[in-house]
């Protein structure tokens, strides 16, 4: 009975320094591998896939995101504030395949 406390103790204070599934920094390279985006927050909407809200917001680009700050701290945004600004509501009438539905022939 003097050990039920003390594994509950042990499991609790495991829960507590667990490590969380949360990213610390988020990189965008361009086609041509050059940063162009480094902060804390997204780019894009997470809760959306990033093949569906990436090339809106950086058509070519490679969003790398790891649980570190390093260099973090120096945030970089290069991405064009109309494409970001935009992503957001086109991003429901994109399909599965990265693209608008194409119209029916009359």
């Amino acid at each position: 009975m003097i050990r039920t406390p003390y594994a509950a103790a042990a499991v609790l204070a495991a829960a507590f320094f667990s490590q969380s599934a949360a990213a610390a920094c988020y990189v965008v390279y361009g086609p041509d591998q050059d940063i162009v985006y480094r902060a804390p927050e997204p780019p894009v909407d997470m809760s959306y896939q990033i093949h569906q809200t990436l090339p809106l917001v950086a058509p070519g680009s490679t969003l790398v995101f790891s649980p570190d700050n390093h260099n973090c701290d120096l945030t970089v945004n290069k991405l064009p504030l109309a494409s970001a600004q935009g992503a957001a509501g086109s991003v429901g009438s994109v399909g599965v395949g990265g693209r608008p539905a194409r119209a029916d022939r009359g």
